[in-house]
């Protein structure tokens, strides 16, 4: 099952192997499902480690380190230094995200940091104040842009097409 918009319609960016609700599908153990969730009007402060999927709806200060995904709710606010396989949000998050797989920015996302991840994708209206660094896997290869031509890596120029300029 995969978790779409967390409640806020459909949307593009889905995230494999996460029940669609907090109350849904499995809560921990070997099946990748939610096994945390910190909810709306929660407060929490220091460091926080977990191997599962864990979905803040609250507030935490500190530091977050996963295994898997942290999901950060449209109510969550995090003011933290993130790191994570994947990290999803669609709150507030002041800190740096490194994200070894990808990163997802809904579009009520707001983000005060620097971003390090090798996948990124952003919804139309998520803001994101900071550096971003693309690393990891697929370096060097050609990238499919939807409803566009594959884009050249950076740093190679492009090659003419055809002859001179009139």
């Amino acid at each position: 099952m995969a978790l779409k918009s967390f409640g806020r319609g459909t949307s593009e960016f889905e995230v494999p192997g996460v029940a669609s609700s907090p109350g849904s599908g499995s809560t921990g153990g070997n099946g990748g499902g939610l096994s945390a969730f910190i909810d709306q009007g929660s407060e929490f402060e220091g460091k926080l480690s977990f191997r599962d999927t864990v979905r803040i709806d609250g507030r935490f200060r500190g530091e977050i380190a996963s295994e898997n995904t942290l999901i950060v709710g449209e109510s969550g606010e995090i003011h933290a230094n993130i790191r994570s396989s994947t990290v999803v949000v669609s709150g507030l998050v002041e800190g740096d995200i490194h994200a070894a797989r990808k990163v997802i920015l809904h579009k009520t996302a707001r983000v005060q940091g620097n971003i390090e991840t090798p996948s990124l994708a952003v919804e139309d209206g998520a803001e994101m104040n900071g550096h971003i660094k693309m690393t990891g896997e697929g370096k060097g290869a050609l990238k499919a842009i939807p409803g566009g031509a594959p884009r050249k890596p950076a740093g190679e120029a492009p090659k003419p097409e055809g002859g001179p300029l009139a």
